[in-house]
């Protein structure tokens, strides 16, 4: 069965509900990590926001000027030279909150009816728009899976 603008919209309401809650984590469980050497909760918080702009971003391009060749972004490097560590956790919430917003909209507009427009990730090589809207929510849910994981563990990063 073919994956819906409906079924997708489906999934990022119920990540974005979920990843909104753990924003309002305590210090504790925010310095929690999923496995020895992993991101606190904290910066998988600060990621998600970072990742959902660069997603949105990527999702524009393509609806507003196909083709693009769109180029990979490195995750560990945002999260140092934007000082994870430091940054205010209530930014971070209002951007991800406010872009899944405009991801929603623009799955219900365009998932169907353009998703299969074309772009050339750098190192990916060719995806789909459709593709790009459905990593949004998998990256999501993968993230989701590891915060659940830090917040079983006893250790601490």
């Amino acid at each position: 069965m073919t994956r819906t603008a409906a079924d997708l919209i489906r999934d990022l309401e119920a990540t974005r509900d979920e990843t909104l809650g753990f924003f309002m984590l305590g210090e504790e469980e925010l310095s929690r990590t999923y496995g020895p050497g992993k991101w606190s909760v904290r910066f998988l918080l600060h990621h998600l926001a970072d990742a959902e702009t660069v997603l949105y971003e990527r999702i524009r391009r393509v609806i507003a000027e196909p083709p693009q060749t769109l180029m990979v972004f490195d995750p560990d490097a945002w999260a140092r030279e934007l000082d994870y560590a430091r940054m205010p956790l209530d930014i971070s919430r209002d951007i991800f909150a406010s872009i899944r917003r405009g991801v929603i909209r623009l799955a219900g507009d365009h998932y169907e009816t353009r998703g299969h427009l074309t772009f050339v990730h750098s190192t990916m090589g060719v995806r789909t728009l459709r593709e790009e809207f459905d990593k949004v929510a998998a990256h999501n849910a993968k993230h989701l899976s590891q915060i659940g994981a830090a917040l079983v563990r006893e250790e601490t990063r």
